[in-house]
């Protein structure tokens, strides 16, 4: 019994570790107007500052993505807290925009070290018999921290001193005592290997698997891409088109969409593996609707509607897409498949976003979020009309 208590101390424990760090990534999401401001810079220019955490995600998915599991859980989650601490100070010491891209590269290492060790990390670390608690506590760290950044950011912004720097000072504090919550944890790696047997992770898709992969893939595309756009993009939005200069509120609107995709992937347990991935990809279809129409007729409410019914989305076709994939690779190759499925995940972040960003400029913020609402349902809608032709079966 003493065990068990002990056990789920741990794991809760690392689970907080994993909300602080991923945290961090959306924290400057409601300050870059303020940034703007100060800088001087375009929305494209916030959105290559955003794309830049993406692509460092991707590049230590495949360059380290099983790193962990040849030094250790903790030496990892020590360098991802490492690079969350530097992301903060270049945060804090920004004089120009080069800070930012510094600060955005380096949250992105850390996410990167922690989306696949914290995540397994927490499941280690949970009594026998607690796996589906723990996947919860993993799920409910990642996306929950994710929402808590803006969330933390806007309030300080808009009701304390410093707007720029206080979210910094105290992601920094709250770094640094997660440092020590690390070392004072377990290791769950017992046979260690040298640094240098660790190898890039070749992404890869083998026949059998492309079936299912395909729409899979799309939907995820389409559900970081609607992620990346809200983490982006509609702060300014609402400041532009919405005369909505309240940080807190942004920040809000931002973490909704995070926390409902956090109640969608536990919904997949009532919903079942099977229909979360098709019912996800209506959810998305839904969000994109009601952000198209916030656009067009300038609503608050449907931009609220949007972020829930996205989120929800996003959380069952992501998981739905996650357990599709795995159960359908052949165990020899099951890494390397999720790896690519993260990549195409991280993908839908960065480069439909910088699309966005591009457009802004000759047709307008609205135009352009028009333009990708578009195109994402197109996707969303093949993949969805592939799946109720072709269920995905999957065993429990």
């Amino acid at each position: 019994m003493d065990g068990d208590r002990r056990g789920w101390r741990q794991c809760l424990l690392s689970g907080a570790v994993f909300a602080v760090c991923m945290a961090g990534t959306t924290l400057p999401t409601p300050l870059y107007g303020l940034y703007q401001e100060k800088f001087g810079f375009s929305e494209l220019t916030v959105t290559v500052v955003y794309a830049v955490y993406a692509f460092a995600v991707i590049a230590v998915l495949l360059l380290a993505g099983n790193l962990s599991d040849a030094v250790g859980r903790r030496p990892v989650l020590l360098w991802g807290l490492g690079f969350a601490a530097a992301s903060a100070v270049c945060f804090l010491c920004a004089t120009g925009l080069g800070w930012l891209y510094v600060g955005r590269l380096f949250s992105g290492l850390s996410a990167g070290l922690f989306t696949g060790a914290a995540t397994v990390y927490v499941m280690e670390l949970a009594p026998d018999g607690g796996a589906s608690r723990a996947t919860f506590v993993a799920t409910a760290a990642n996306m929950g921290g994710l929402g808590c950044g803006p969330l933390l950011a806007g309030v300080l912004a808009q009701y304390a001193s410093w707007p720029l720097y206080l979210p910094f000072a105290v992601h920094l504090a709250l770094v640094t005592g997660s440092a020590a919550v690390v070392l004072w944890l377990r290791e769950t790696v017992r046979e260690r290997r040298p640094l240098s047997t660790v190898r890039p992770q070749r992404p890869g898709v083998p026949p059998r698997v492309r079936a299912v992969f395909g729409p899979a893939a799309t939907a995820s595309f389409v559900g970081f891409a609607l992620f990346g756009v809200f983490t982006s993009v509609s702060p300014a939005f609402l400041a532009q088109s919405l005369d909505m200069d309240n940080h807190a509120v942004s920040g809000l609107v931002v973490a909704l969409a995070f926390f409902s995709s956090t109640a969608g992937q536990l919904a997949v347990g009532r919903v079942g593996l099977e229909r979360s991935l098709p019912l996800g990809c209506a959810g998305l279809l839904a969000g994109l609707a009601l952000l198209a129409g916030a656009l067009h007729w300038d609503l608050l409410s449907l931009v609220v509607l949007s972020a829930i019914v996205g989120g929800v989305g996003q959380g069952l076709a992501f998981r739905g897409a996650l357990s599709s994939v795995a159960q359908a690779s052949p165990a020899d190759h099951r890494a390397s498949v999720v790896s690519t499925l993260f990549v195409v995940a991280y993908a839908g972040i960065s480069v439909p976003v910088i699309g966005v960003g591009v457009l802004t400029g000759p047709i307008g913020l609205e135009g352009a979020g028009l333009v990708f609402i578009a195109c994402m349902a197109v996707l969303v809608s093949t993949a969805g009309v592939y799946l109720l032709r072709r269920p995905v079966r999957t065993t429990t």
